[in-house]
């Protein structure tokens, strides 16, 4: 076959519209093998015959669009130095577009001998049992497409699994369910309209790998935090094919999404790959450059660091990884045309040597890149390390999962005690956590439940988790879960059981979607989704973990799209800049006011009562203090709102007539017909009179300009 020098990048089989240039990074390598498969399965072996920069490459005129590949690298085998090079072994391209097939784990994928791991040598091919990476065509016909760039304190983000979202949906073709295309149909984007979100953070659609041990158990990766191609959109996610039809149908759905003015976040893995530890199989990154893109152990090589659980860590310390980072993050952005990502244990990504150095060489790279520097970048700000807890030490540019937002709510809405200056932060947008490094509110993404933990349905529903179904003694999973089954484990026939969890459903809603911040709602939380008790549902690609479509709770649902409307009308709700506490010139009334049930303004010794249960809060409409994204005054109605987590019902006294003559309820989390009536109040009250709030409620009114 005839091959040309070609050049060392970029990186990856590149399409040109006449032939294929292939470039390879691997320092040790000795020699490496280009292997084109055919649609038999015949493989064609041919030398990249030149290296650049330890970078190999080669120019195939005659390899167009669809052909699959996989290369074979020959250097040294030491693994006591960190060396795995075998040319028995197929790899995946580390900058593979698209990958065609699955796994067939066979012990001809393992480095080693199963019957002696730590003294052997596995020759045996591995090329029958892997998937093979496709040569793809990079065109496609965006028309108009245009990016939402919604602000940061305008969006509202819905986390949700390509497959699980429309996969049980009756309304979506058969064939098209759980697929890209089932997320870009009519159906699906209407409902997320209707919803009223701004951006879908879509679970991991990197390629990832079904893991041998789950697959044996009967189980599978679910959530797919388990990455080994970074720039290919998982190809069982494809209802057209995997010959790169994968690539298209995946640009189809961001283009749709943009039509509808919703932008996507991709929640990417770039911590760690599939390959595991010293026991783990060779699949790429492994045969290429072991040494290179992993944190090895120091004194002892043939082993990995591993800050994520998972058995490696990538070695954010080798500029040709830093590389395949950023090069993948510019792809998603340029090529695909998403708006965001959210990065996975996000602190690994900041250990240079052992702590965690929030200016370390990804960050300084993210900073000065003119395209990945302008998207939305949102940290899972730790990982299992020591120190690795970093909630608010990310730098200015990014917005971060706000764990202590969750922590708080469940703790207030569940009636433990804390101190009320600790909610208070929270529901103002977490300023002692991100105010003294110059970001604004929208640093903190506020969340309740998400994908690693329960469903809000579970949350009101059990004590305990109950993930039996993983296969593990139910061991696996998070076992402090401040959660509150309202005194029924599970599902129960009792009325007032069931009616409480409705009223704390609503009151976990409210409490988000009001709070100053990002609000990210877990999808399908909206209409009540279960997995029964199992909060650790990685590995449940079944009922268990998609939407239930047929169940959903309309009456929740309605309930989200109105307090969702509510805070995408009313600029008080979602500030650019943070509350100072203070009169605005020419106003007796300060931006906020906290206050007791009684009506009195919150003293430091009532701030800081940890048997407290209830607080007003005061948001004044006229004092937002900056310029909107227009340039014009943003000036809203005024709310008082009530919170009652006692089990008591609870009377409030409304604050002096300063902070407001009139006002009226727009909503109520006890009523269950009707909790919000914005558009039709009810009766008015005064300064000074007294409201009862039911136990477990919040309660908001609307004052008369």
């Amino acid at each position: 076959m005839q091959i040309w020098p070609g050049q060392p990048y970029p990186l990856g089989a590149t399409y040109d519209g006449a032939g294929t240039n292939f470039a390879l990074f691997s320092e040790v390598a000795e020699r490496v093998d280009l292997c084109l498969f055919g649609d038999d399965g015949q493989e064609t072996t041919v030398g990249l015959p030149e290296m650049t920069a330890f970078c190999w490459h080669g120019y195939l005129p005659e390899v167009k669009p669809g052909r699959r590949y996989g290369y074979r690298v020959h250097g040294p085998w030491a693994p006591e130095q960190g060396h795995w090079c075998n040319p028995a072994k197929l790899l995946l391209d580390p900058y593979a577009k698209a990958l065609d097939g699955g796994w067939q784990w066979d012990e001809a994928m393992f480095p080693y001998h199963f019957d002696n791991p730590d003294g052997s040598k596995n020759d045996a091919d591995s090329a029958p049992f892997m998937p093979k990476a496709v040569v793809v065509d990079p065109s496609f016909d965006w028309g108009r497409d245009r990016r939402p760039n919604t602000p940061w304190h305008r969006t509202i983000v819905y986390e949700t699994h390509v497959k699980g979202f429309s996969k049980q949906h009756p309304d979506v073709p058969e064939e098209l369910r759980g697929t890209y295309a089932g997320m870009a149909h009519p159906v699906s984007i209407k409902y997320l309209q209707q919803l009223g979100v701004t951006a879908v953070e879509l679970l991991p659609v990197h390629q990832f790998v079904q893991d041998s041990t789950l697959l044996q158990r009967g189980l599978r990766n679910y959530w797919g935090y388990n990455s080994i191609g970074y720039l290919a959109p998982h190809n069982e996610y494809s209802a057209r094919g995997q010959r790169g039809e994968q690539v298209q149908e995946f640009k189809q759905l961001v283009k749709a999404l943009h039509e509808a003015r919703i932008e996507v976040i991709l929640d990417v893995v770039y911590n760690h790959t599939a390959e595991g530890n010293q026991l783990g199989p060779v699949l790429s990154f492994k045969g290429i450059d072991n040494a290179a893109y992993y944190r090895l152990v120091p004194d002892n090589r043939r082993f990995y660091v591993d800050y994520t659980g998972t058995g490696n860590t990538l070695n954010m310390r080798h500029p040709h990884v830093l590389q395949l980072i950023m090069d993948s993050l510019r792809y998603w952005v340029i090529d695909m045309h998403v708006d965001g990502f959210r990065f996975d244990l996000a602190a690994t990504l900041a250990r240079e040597l052992h702590d965690v150095d929030r200016l370390s060489s990804f960050f300084d790279l993210i900073q000065q890149d003119p395209i990945v520097s302008r998207v939305k970048l949102i940290a899972e700000p730790w990982d299992v390390g020591e120190g690795g807890y970093q909630v608010g030490n990310f730098p200015p540019l990014w917005s971060e999962w706000n764990g202590k937002y969750r922590d708080s709510v469940r703790d207030f809405w569940r009636g433990t005690d804390q101190t009320l200056a600790e909610l208070g932060s929270r529901l103002t947008g977490s300023s002692d956590l991100y105010q003294a490094n110059g970001r604004r509110p929208y640093a903190s993404v506020n969340f309740i439940t998400a994908h690693d933990g329960f469903t809000l349905h579970d949350l009101v529903s059990y004590n305990d988790k109950h993930n039996e179904a993983n296969g593990e003694e139910n061991r696996d999973g998070e076992s402090h879960n401040r959660s509150w089954n309202c005194g029924a484990e599970g599902p129960t026939d009792d009325p007032n059981v069931n009616a409480l969890r409705n009223r704390q459903l609503r009151n976990f809603l409210v409490t988000l979607f009001l709070s100053q911040g990002v609000p990210m709602l877990c999808g399908g939380d909206e209409i009540g989704r279960t997995q029964q008790g199992n909060n650790n549902a990685y590995c449940q690609d079944n009922p268990i973990s998609w939407y239930d479509w047929e169940k959903a709770d309309s009456h929740l649902l309605r309930f989200t799209q109105q307090v969702i409307r509510m805070r995408q009308k009313h600029p008080v709700f979602c500030r650019r800049r943070w509350f100072q506490g203070q009169p605005i010139r020419g106003s007796q009334v300060s931006d906020i006011g906290w206050f007791t049930p009684g009506g009195a303004e919150m003293s430091d010794q009532d701030w800081q009562a940890g048997f407290a249960k209830s607080l007003g809060v005061f948001l004044n409409g006229a004092a937002i203090p900056k310029l909107d994204e227009r340039g014009e005054r943003a000036v809203d109605d005024s709310f008082y709102l009530m919170f009652n987590a006692h089990h008591e019902p609870l009377e409030f006294v409304l604050p002096e007539a300063k902070w407001g003559q009139r006002w009226s309820t727009v909503l109520d989390t006890n009523e269950t017909e009707n909790p919000v009536r914005e558009d039709q109040p009810g009766p008015d009250v005064r300064a000074g009179d007294r409201l009862q709030v039911q136990a477990w409620s919040a309660v908001l009114l609307r004052r008369h300009s």
